[in-house]
């Protein structure tokens, strides 16, 4: 499996700047908004000058391309099985995203073959010399498939509504998470929320029974208000922020963007560990 001192020690980490942080993006159950907030934020994080792309891992499911408008002629399964490069499975879509799309019959990273496995290795390190981060949008709840890829990024961050069901399910899946990597960081956002409710009193409650029963610490990012402005951008299958930079959606999400990307400036520059962790998983698995 690929090494060159491991690309020359990951371009000496891409320069002292530091390689591209990898992010899940997962949801408790689907209906949340996840896809959309994915999205979104990715934008957001665009506008604020950083080079962002999304995976869509949602296997089967994925409506990044759908959200965005796009029809995409290649997918990440193209990749690696070995019948295209990776340049020719990243779409650039007019408003500046770029994203890659799954495409469906992607199983278990431990059922690939030892090719598939280090083409992946090979297109995400290349991924992480050329961007800032990496957004994997990922299935709702957590499956033994997309399990391994959480365990092996650098943070997630959880979406939420305000609804009992939906908190309880978020909690679900930071403990089901945290048990598997208790060092897992974990940052969380409600969303849909309510002129009526509190986006914060979720949110904080999510934090409070993370700290009190896992004693985890969590961040707060941000909460989105339900707002029409989502809606009319979905049917034009245009980010919300981009339609719609003066709705109060917009500005919370740039918002949210703002939060995370201070997060990140303390962050210590050096290799993620997410390349050694996907790796140690594949060793694992054919033990």
């Amino acid at each position: 499996m690929h090494d060159q001192a491991e690309t020359l020690r990951m371009k000496m980490l891409k320069a002292q700047g530091g390689l591209a942080k990898s992010i899940a993006i997962v949801s408790g159950k689907g209906g949340v908004g996840k896809s959309n907030f994915s999205t979104n934020f990715a934008q957001a994080l665009r506008m604020k000058g950083k080079k962002v792309i999304v995976v869509d891992m949602d296997i089967g499911m994925g409506n990044i391309h759908i959200l965005l408008g796009v029809t995409p002629t290649y997918s990440l399964k193209d990749y690696l099985l070995g019948n295209r490069q990776l340049d020719e499975v990243i779409n650039h879509e007019n408003d500046g995203l770029t994203f890659i799309s799954g495409g469906s019959g992607l199983d278990s990273v431990l059922d690939w073959s030892e090719d598939m496995f280090g083409r992946l290795l090979a297109a995400f390190e290349q991924l992480q010399l050329d961007y800032d981060f990496i957004l994997f949008d990922m299935g709702a709840g957590a499956t033994q498939r997309s399990i391994e890829l959480i365990i092996a990024v650098d943070e997630v961050i959880v979406i939420s509504t305000t609804e009992p069901t939906s908190i309880t399910d978020a909690y679900s899946m930071m403990k089901f998470i945290c048990l598997q990597d208790p060092d897992k960081k974990f940052s969380i956002v409600s969303n849909r929320v309510s002129k009526h409710d509190d986006g914060n009193e979720s949110v904080t409650r999510l934090q409070y029974a993370m700290k009190k029963f896992l004693d985890k610490e969590t961040t707060i990012l941000g909460f989105l208000p339900e707002d029409p402005s989502v809606h009319k951008a979905v049917l034009a299958q245009k980010p919300f922020i981009v339609m719609f930079p003066q709705a109060l959606i917009s500005k919370r999400m740039s918002a949210i963007a703002d939060t995370f990307v201070k997060e990140n400036l303390t962050v210590d520059k050096q290799q993620t560990g997410f390349l050694s962790k996907l790796k140690g998983i594949f060793s694992k698995g054919r033990d």
